[in-house]
């Protein structure tokens, strides 16, 4: 025969236990796990470029897909842009001052920790040998300015879908 069980006191000591918890511990504020979350799971894209209004429109195009982004004006600012946060893509120019951007590409493909991020060139340099370079260099896809602002987008969401199956 079963006995009957009465959780009422054991419910109340659960109920108990966990509001003292709940008392002794920090408030957290829902906005900020969200944020949290968000800056968690957004890929980040580096960008790569010296014309500063090319750079700033880059920018709040990728912002606009809801991606953390990066900015360079140059490989000697590359550094500080990636500080020790992961990058997902690169974005670069190839017209570059003190190291144009098809040295960069390979000094990034010999890089351990970068040689496996996805690289797109985006450069006013449009001949078929200029994009063969740049693919030669590393290039994962090549944009060629002017650029279609969609064009930009669905290639870097096919990266980053790409990347992410790996």
């Amino acid at each position: 025969m079963s006995k009957k069980i009465d959780a009422k006191d054991l419910v109340a000591k659960i109920e108990r236990l966990a509001r003292e918890r709940m008392a002794s511990g920090e408030v957290v504020d829902l906005n900020s796990v969200r944020d949290l979350k968000n800056r968690k799971t957004r890929p980040s894209v580096l960008i790569i470029e010296d014309d500063e209004t090319m750079r700033a429109a880059l920018k709040r195009i990728l912002e606009s897909e809801n991606l953390d982004v990066r900015t360079a004006a140059d490989g000697t600012q590359l550094g500080d842009a990636i500080g020790d946060k992961p990058i997902d893509l690169i974005l670069l120019d190839v017209g570059l001052p003190w190291i144009n951007g098809l040295e960069l590409a390979k000094l990034l493909r010999e890089h351990d920790s970068l040689k496996d991020i996805p690289l797109v060139f985006i450069s006013g340099k449009a001949t078929e040998f200029d994009i063969k370079r740049g693919f030669e260099a590393g290039a994962d896809d090549y944009i060629t300015k002017p650029f279609e602002i969609d064009k930009v987008k669905k290639t870097i969401r096919t990266l980053l879908e790409l990347k992410k199956e790996d």
